[in-house]
């Protein structure tokens, strides 16, 4: 007999089963979207090139978010030291581009102070609330039209007339907030110059005038969909289970907790599971008499006994059906009630008492 294996083997094997799947189909396979090295319909590959085509400063960073927003600080995180920025960040002001991965989550917003020395952040795809506009619609802007696919809009009550940046009667799908000398930027879609909009010029040009009009070096926030440089990968690693455990998505170590939590109610809350007793088999006597009974009548050869008590029964169901009490009669009343419009054949057999043995076979049929 083989040693059963301990439950907590089976619910840890469940769980990194778990883990393992949810790895295999939640990872990304392709560029997530929003990305400037996309280049699927939600990736920003299209736009990217284009602005590198019309000359401007602009730039992929791939490292954490506060290298760049706060470079004159030293960042230590459980013994992960960064190294700082370029030292132009350091001095002029910058605009900081962050398009939403499509998860809800960003790697963090800058500090009023950041703000008010003059940088500004382009944030596409905050999801305010959804209103009564149409899916799809082409607003005006000074570049020309500008192709939305969304019916989310900002409350009218949210901004002033001078913030709003592209609006129609519903509310404001572009608009800004004002920040010192600085300012932030929300897009109410993430599709704002996606790669499917290549045929819309007034989409392209509309969000590079927003991220071109203060004039300053353009940041696209890459580390925000997972992308990292060899230097902030190789940093990353020396920092070990508990760093990872601070850079991971909340998300992710939710569904994890939500995993362990499930297989630990599973299990009744015990590591090694309730103790289990051996259960005696309780004997059935009515079939054991009956067992014991058929052999002894079968090494006898008192077929014709079995052939009597089957008769007799059957004989019972069948005055039952016939309406003639449950008295046993004599057998030719009962063939005389059977018979009318039906064959007798078939009773007579079963009800034939003449004492002769029979074959195992002529028993059963």
């Amino acid at each position: 007999m083989s040693k059963r294996r301990p439950r907590w083997v089976w619910f840890g094997a469940i769980g990194l089963l778990a883990l393992f799947l949810l790895s295999l189909f939640a990872a990304p396979r392709t560029a997530p979207s929003g990305s400037t090295y996309g280049r699927a319909p939600d990736g920003y590959g299209a736009w990217y090139a284009y602005m590198q085509q019309q000359g401007v400063s602009i730039q992929q960073w791939r490292k954490p978010l506060p290298q760049l927003i706060e470079p004159e600080k030293i960042h230590d995180t459980l013994s992960i030291r960064f190294p700082a920025a370029p030292a132009a960040s350091k001095q002029a002001p910058l605009t900081l581009l962050q398009i939403s991965p499509g998860n809800g989550l960003w790697t963090g917003t800058p500090t009023d102070d950041w703000f008010k020395q003059g940088n500004v952040l382009v944030r596409l795809g905050v999801r305010p609330s959804i209103s009564q506009a149409p899916f799809r619609a082409r607003l005006d802007s000074p570049v020309g039209k500008v192709k939305i696919e969304t019916s989310r809009r900002s409350a009218p009550s949210s901004y002033t007339p001078e913030q709003a940046l592209l609006k129609d009667q519903y509310g404001a799908v572009v608009w800004q907030e004002p920040i010192g000398e600085g300012r932030i930027i929300y897009a109410a879609t993430p599709y704002l110059a996606a790669n499917a909009y290549q045929d819309e010029p007034g989409n392209f040009k509309f969000l590079e005038k927003l991220v071109t009009a203060a004039g300053y070096p353009i940041y696209v926030d890459e580390y925000l969909h997972g992308y990292k440089d060899q230097e902030t990968i190789a940093h990353e690693a020396s920092g070990g289970v508990l760093a990872y455990l601070v850079r991971t998505p909340l998300l992710l170590v939710g569904v994890q907790a939500a995993v362990i939590l499930l297989v630990l109610i599973w299990g009744q809350n015990q590591r090694l599971g309730a103790p289990l007793k051996l259960v005696e088999p309780q004997p059935d006597n009515s079939q054991a008499y009956i067992q014991a009974l058929a052999t002894v009548l079968r090494k006898a050869g008192s077929s014709d006994f079995v052939r009597d008590a089957i008769g007799k029964a059957e004989q019972l169901n069948v005055q039952r059906s016939l309406g003639l009490g449950t008295d046993l009669l004599d057998p030719q009343t009962v063939i005389a009630a059977w018979q009318q419009g039906r064959s007798v054949e078939e009773l007579e057999a079963v009800l034939r008492r003449d004492g002769q043995r029979l074959s195992d076979g002529e028993l059963l049929a």
